[in-house]
Protein backbone atom coordinates (compact mmCIF):
# COMPACT_ATOMS: atom_id res chain seq x y z
CA UNK A 1 0.00 0.00 0.00
CA UNK A 2 1.35 3.14 -1.24
CA UNK A 3 2.02 5.68 2.00
CA UNK A 4 0.15 9.10 0.96
CA UNK A 5 2.53 12.39 1.96
CA UNK A 6 0.36 14.64 0.77
CA UNK A 7 -0.69 17.47 2.79
CA UNK A 8 2.71 17.41 4.72
CA UNK A 9 4.24 20.76 5.13
CA UNK A 10 7.41 21.53 4.14
CA UNK A 11 10.13 21.21 6.74
CA UNK A 12 10.66 24.48 7.83
CA UNK A 13 14.37 23.97 8.60
CA UNK A 14 15.11 27.15 7.22
CA UNK A 15 15.06 29.31 9.99
CA UNK A 16 18.07 27.36 11.71
CA UNK A 17 20.21 25.98 8.61
CA UNK A 18 20.00 28.83 5.51
CA UNK A 19 23.63 30.00 5.25
CA UNK A 20 25.27 28.02 7.79
CA UNK A 21 27.83 25.67 6.82
CA UNK A 22 28.52 23.86 10.40
CA UNK A 23 26.90 21.98 12.99
CA UNK A 24 28.42 19.92 15.81
CA UNK A 25 26.79 17.09 17.58
CA UNK A 26 27.64 16.83 21.12
CA UNK A 27 27.72 12.77 21.23
CA UNK A 28 29.09 10.39 23.79
CA UNK A 29 30.57 13.49 26.65
CA UNK A 30 28.62 11.40 29.66
CA UNK A 31 27.57 14.84 31.59
CA UNK A 32 25.74 17.73 31.50
CA UNK A 33 28.33 19.93 32.52
CA UNK A 34 31.18 18.67 29.71
CA UNK A 35 28.49 18.98 27.28
CA UNK A 36 27.45 22.30 28.13
CA UNK A 37 31.28 23.42 27.93
CA UNK A 38 31.48 21.86 24.83
CA UNK A 39 28.51 23.92 23.53
CA UNK A 40 30.10 27.23 24.34
CA UNK A 41 33.09 26.31 22.71
CA UNK A 42 30.97 25.45 19.53
CA UNK A 43 29.49 28.82 19.96
CA UNK A 44 32.65 30.70 20.62
CA UNK A 45 33.84 29.49 17.54
CA UNK A 46 31.24 30.69 15.28
CA UNK A 47 29.14 27.65 15.24
CA UNK A 48 25.51 28.05 15.21
CA UNK A 49 24.02 24.34 15.00
CA UNK A 50 24.79 22.21 17.89
CA UNK A 51 22.70 18.96 18.13
CA UNK A 52 22.44 16.44 21.38
CA UNK A 53 21.59 12.99 20.53
CA UNK A 54 19.31 10.89 22.76
CA UNK A 55 19.57 7.88 22.00
CA UNK A 56 21.35 6.94 25.43
CA UNK A 57 19.84 6.85 29.14
CA UNK A 58 20.50 10.35 30.79
CA UNK A 59 20.68 12.07 27.34
CA UNK A 60 17.69 13.99 27.58
CA UNK A 61 18.61 15.64 30.88
CA UNK A 62 22.28 16.39 29.22
CA UNK A 63 19.59 17.85 26.13
CA UNK A 64 18.10 19.67 28.33
CA UNK A 65 21.65 21.39 29.48
CA UNK A 66 22.32 22.54 26.54
CA UNK A 67 19.02 24.16 25.15
CA UNK A 68 19.25 25.99 28.78
CA UNK A 69 22.82 27.55 27.78
CA UNK A 70 21.78 28.24 24.54
CA UNK A 71 18.61 30.21 25.56
CA UNK A 72 21.14 32.41 27.39
CA UNK A 73 23.07 33.01 24.44
CA UNK A 74 19.91 33.32 21.64
CA UNK A 75 21.25 29.50 20.58
CA UNK A 76 18.70 27.01 19.14
CA UNK A 77 19.82 23.51 19.82
CA UNK A 78 18.54 20.36 17.89
CA UNK A 79 17.87 16.57 19.06
CA UNK A 80 19.37 13.74 17.55
CA UNK A 81 18.84 10.09 17.34
CA UNK A 82 15.09 10.88 17.55
CA UNK A 83 14.39 7.55 16.20
CA UNK A 84 11.01 6.75 18.02
CA UNK A 85 8.08 8.80 19.54
CA UNK A 86 9.25 8.86 22.94
CA UNK A 87 12.01 10.21 21.59
CA UNK A 88 10.26 12.68 19.89
CA UNK A 89 8.18 13.79 23.28
CA UNK A 90 11.58 13.78 25.35
CA UNK A 91 13.15 16.40 22.49
CA UNK A 92 9.90 18.08 23.16
CA UNK A 93 10.22 18.28 27.01
CA UNK A 94 13.98 19.39 26.76
CA UNK A 95 13.31 21.92 24.74
CA UNK A 96 14.95 21.24 21.83
CA UNK A 97 14.17 23.29 18.45
CA UNK A 98 13.87 20.62 15.83
CA UNK A 99 14.82 16.69 15.51
CA UNK A 100 16.98 14.81 13.59
CA UNK A 101 17.15 10.91 12.88
CA UNK A 102 19.80 8.98 10.88
CA UNK A 103 17.35 7.25 8.49
CA UNK A 104 13.55 7.94 7.24
CA UNK A 105 10.50 7.23 9.37
CA UNK A 106 7.57 9.05 8.35
CA UNK A 107 6.14 8.40 11.27
CA UNK A 108 8.50 10.14 13.66
CA UNK A 109 8.83 12.88 11.00
CA UNK A 110 5.02 13.60 11.44
CA UNK A 111 5.03 13.32 15.42
CA UNK A 112 7.51 16.03 15.40
CA UNK A 113 6.30 18.11 12.92
CA UNK A 114 2.72 17.74 15.20
CA UNK A 115 4.68 18.63 18.14
CA UNK A 116 6.03 22.15 16.34
CA UNK A 117 9.51 20.85 15.64
CA UNK A 118 10.90 20.54 12.00
CA UNK A 119 12.73 17.12 11.51
CA UNK A 120 15.79 16.35 9.90
CA UNK A 121 15.58 13.18 8.02
CA UNK A 122 18.53 10.74 7.15
CA UNK A 123 18.99 9.74 3.88
CA UNK A 124 22.00 7.66 2.05
CA UNK A 125 20.47 6.75 -1.26
CA UNK A 126 18.48 8.34 -4.14
CA UNK A 127 15.37 6.69 -3.67
CA UNK A 128 15.88 7.77 0.27
CA UNK A 129 16.02 11.32 -0.75
CA UNK A 130 13.01 10.85 -3.05
CA UNK A 131 10.76 9.89 -0.33
CA UNK A 132 12.04 12.45 1.99
CA UNK A 133 11.38 14.92 -1.07
CA UNK A 134 7.87 13.61 -1.72
CA UNK A 135 6.96 13.85 2.25
CA UNK A 136 7.75 17.66 2.13
CA UNK A 137 11.27 17.64 3.30
CA UNK A 138 13.92 20.29 1.81
CA UNK A 139 16.68 19.48 4.26
CA UNK A 140 18.26 15.74 4.62
CA UNK A 141 20.74 14.43 6.79
CA UNK A 142 23.12 12.33 4.26
CA UNK A 143 24.56 9.31 6.80
CA UNK A 144 27.05 8.32 7.16
CA UNK A 145 28.81 10.67 4.75
CA UNK A 146 32.31 10.00 5.18
CA UNK A 147 31.63 6.34 3.68
CA UNK A 148 29.67 7.89 0.74
CA UNK A 149 32.49 10.34 -0.32
CA UNK A 150 32.08 13.70 -1.58
CA UNK A 151 31.46 12.09 -5.12
CA UNK A 152 28.09 11.87 -4.06
CA UNK A 153 26.86 14.89 -3.42
CA UNK A 154 28.33 15.75 -6.60
CA UNK A 155 26.43 13.30 -8.09
CA UNK A 156 23.01 13.46 -6.02
CA UNK A 157 22.82 17.39 -6.76
CA UNK A 158 21.73 17.02 -10.47
CA UNK A 159 18.32 14.88 -9.69
CA UNK A 160 17.43 17.07 -6.34
CA UNK A 161 18.61 20.77 -7.07
CA UNK A 162 15.64 21.92 -4.56
CA UNK A 163 17.23 20.14 -1.55
CA UNK A 164 19.70 20.67 0.76
CA UNK A 165 22.59 18.32 1.73
CA UNK A 166 23.53 18.37 5.63
CA UNK A 167 26.94 15.98 5.62
CA UNK A 168 27.01 13.76 8.72
CA UNK A 169 29.32 10.69 10.35
CA UNK A 170 33.02 10.24 9.21
CA UNK A 171 34.07 13.49 7.93
CA UNK A 172 36.29 15.21 9.29
CA UNK A 173 37.87 19.05 9.54
CA UNK A 174 40.69 18.14 6.69
CA UNK A 175 38.17 16.73 4.23
CA UNK A 176 35.55 19.29 4.80
CA UNK A 177 36.11 21.57 2.15
CA UNK A 178 35.91 18.59 -0.33
CA UNK A 179 31.82 17.94 1.27
CA UNK A 180 31.35 21.65 1.02
CA UNK A 181 32.79 22.08 -2.69
CA UNK A 182 30.91 19.02 -3.65
CA UNK A 183 27.39 20.35 -2.52
CA UNK A 184 26.84 19.53 0.94
CA UNK A 185 25.42 23.04 2.42
CA UNK A 186 26.32 21.98 5.95
CA UNK A 187 28.94 19.39 7.87
CA UNK A 188 29.02 18.46 11.02
CA UNK A 189 31.07 17.08 13.16
CA UNK A 190 31.72 15.38 16.60
CA UNK A 191 32.16 16.78 20.07
CA UNK A 192 36.30 15.94 19.04
CA UNK A 193 35.76 19.54 16.68
CA UNK A 194 35.35 21.32 19.72
CA UNK A 195 38.27 19.62 22.20
CA UNK A 196 40.14 22.88 23.04
CA UNK A 197 43.18 21.64 21.03
CA UNK A 198 41.18 21.82 17.64
CA UNK A 199 38.71 24.27 18.14
CA UNK A 200 40.04 27.33 16.07
CA UNK A 201 40.84 24.86 13.21
CA UNK A 202 37.16 24.65 13.36
CA UNK A 203 36.60 28.64 13.78
CA UNK A 204 38.81 28.86 10.96
CA UNK A 205 36.67 26.76 8.75
CA UNK A 206 33.25 28.83 9.54
CA UNK A 207 35.05 32.16 9.01
CA UNK A 208 36.37 30.36 5.61
CA UNK A 209 33.04 29.78 5.00
CA UNK A 210 30.87 32.12 6.37
CA UNK A 211 33.75 35.09 4.29
CA UNK A 212 32.64 33.34 1.60
CA UNK A 213 29.19 33.80 1.01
Amino acid sequence: MDTDYSGLPVSGLDEFFAGQRVMVILRGLGSSGAAVEAAHRAWDAGVELVEVPIGQPGDAEILAAVVDAGLGRGKAVGAGTVIAADRVRAAVEAGARYTVAPGFDPQVMGLSRDAGLPHLPGVATPSEVQLAWSAGCRWVKVFPAGTLGPEWFSAIRGPFPDVSFLATGGVTLGAARDYLGAGASIVAFGASAVAPRRVEALAELVRERLGSQ
